[in-house]
């Protein structure tokens, strides 16, 4: 064995195993950007009720994993919790005390599939109204 791979082997056992972007898998709740299916804020996690576009992206992802922010309160991550084990979908509740993310759930699944708008976004979808017919001058006029 050279220098150098002794070297690293001590390395390795002193400090783990190297990581790939600690920084992202940090942000990302241990896993990779690339790899996340849906991803929300910790605001968005405390709102009442489950999203329910979460639980659709749950439904046509059945073998995704779901990572919870453990900074969270238990109170607010239990509802996605029982979402996750309805479905059969596998949990973990990430707690890194020396960084508290702003994501709070995340849905990944455990290879890149390169998916280019990550996070809940609330788009209003505009209700039909029926149009309302305008009434000018004549209409008064002539009436039926």
């Amino acid at each position: 064995m050279s220098n150098n791979k002794i070297d690293d082997y001590l390395q390795q056992g002193i400090h783990g195993a190297k990581q790939t972007k600690p920084d992202e898998r940090r942000r990302f709740l241990t896993t990779l950007r690339e790899r996340v299916v849906i991803a929300l804020t910790q605001a968005q996690v405390m709102k009442k009720g489950v999203e329910p576009q979460i639980e659709q992206l749950m439904d046509e992802n059945p073998q995704a994993h779901l990572f919870l922010n453990g900074n969270i309160s238990y109170t607010y991550l239990s509802k996605y919790i029982k979402a996750a084990e309805k479905r059969d979908i596998e949990f973990t509740i990430v707690t890194n005390k020396e960084y508290d993310s702003e994501l709070g759930l995340v849905l990944a699944h455990d290879h890149a599939i390169d998916k280019e708008d990550i996070y809940l976004s609330k788009k209003i979808s505009p209700v039909a109204q029926p149009a309302k017919e305008k009434k000018g001058f004549f209409s008064k006029l002539f009436r039926r």
